[in-house]
Order: structure tokens, then C-alpha cells, then sequence
């Protein structure tokens, strides 16, 4: 189930609007929405409530629970640029553009907590269940154990005996 929230005409630079979108993209919700509040950046605030407002729509319109939610997709587009002039030495003038943002959102429902089930009438439902047992997640965690174990070396290198010359001109390091 995709939830969408959409926000124009947001007087910021598209350039600064990703750099906060970049960093919550394919986040929960949760984990998203502490990100943004601790942000430093002035695109974070609009940025919360666009998410705030596509988590309300979520609960409203499906029923679906915040702590199942995720980042999908979030895009920040260019809106239109507002074109002033100011004034210059010598008689001229040069153009100052004022740029404008246009973010969508889409959260999705994790797949492990949807489960369709057909009903007596024959419409579809959609029922939370509690997550699917962890054994892919366990199983993935085991592997990147093994892979990151410490393994010894074969062999132990002994240092070489360094000759005169090398010894007389070698730097100090600081």
C-alpha cells in the first residue's frame, strides 16, 4: 500500500532540500522522523512535516500503523524560480533567482507485516500480523559474523635488519 504526500512551492533550493532528503530515503518512519528533528538544516523542519502529514494520511485513510512504515521514495523537483534584479555599480543590474522545491513522498507498509486474507464476501482485507519469524535476519547476521571474525596469520613476519645507510637517513615521524 502506497501513502503519498506531496508538498509545492517550498521557497528553498532544490540542491538544499536533497541533502536532507538523501539522508532519510528507504528509512522507517521512526528512524526518519528522529533524524529530522535533530537535523541541522533549515529543509529539515518542512521536510518533518511533510512526513508527519504522510504518516496522519497513512492512519487515517488505511489504518496502518507508524512503527510499519518506510521510506519508499522521496523526491525533491525544481518549482518555479522567482527572477528579481538588483542594482549594480556603473548603471547595471544583475539577476538574483529566487528558487522554489516541489518534495513527494511515498511510504510503503514493510511486506513482513501485511498478509492479505479473502473474507466470507470474497473482498480483500488487509490484516497486520506480527513479523514473520526472524530466521532470514538471524541467518544474514551469522554471515557477516563469519565473514568478519578475526582470522590470524599464517605466518609472523619478523622485521628485516635495516642497513647503515637507511638507518643514518631515515625521518623521524611525528
Amino acid at each position: 500500500m502506497q501513502v503519498k504526500a506531496k508538498l509545492n512551492y517550498l521557497r528553498m533550493s532544490p540542491r538544499k532540500v536533497r541533502l536532507a532528503a538523501d539522508l532519510i530515503r528507504g528509512l522507517e518512519a521512526t528512524a526518519a522522523e528522529n533524524q529530522l528533528k535533530f537535523l541541522p538544516k533549515r529543509a529539515a523542519l518542512p521536510m518533518l512535516k511533510l512526513l508527519n502529514s504522510a504518516i496522519a494520511n497513512a492512519k487515517h485513510s488505511f489504518g496502518i500503523e507508524k512503527e510499519n512504515l518506510y521510506i519508499s521514495k522521496i523526491t525533491v523537483n525544481t518549482g518555479p524560480i522567482l527572477k528579481r534584479w538588483r542594482s549594480r555599480s556603473r548603471g547595471m543590474a544583475v539577476p538574483i533567482k529566487k528558487r522554489t522545491s516541489h518534495i513527494e513522498i511515498v511510504l510503503e507498509e514493510r511486506p513482513s507485516f501485511a498478509k492479505t486474507a479473502v473474507s466470507k464476501k470474497g473482498k480483500r482485507k488487509v490484516k497486520k500480523t506480527e513479523k514473520a519469524e526472524g530466521t532470514e535476519k538471524i541467518e544474514k547476521v551469522e554471515k557477516l559474523r563469519k565473514r568478519l571474525s578475526f582470522r590470524p596469520e599464517k605466518e609472523i613476519l619478523k622485521p628485516k635488519k635495516e642497513s647503515i645507510v637507511k638507518r643514518v637517513f631515515k625521518r623521524k615521524a611525528f
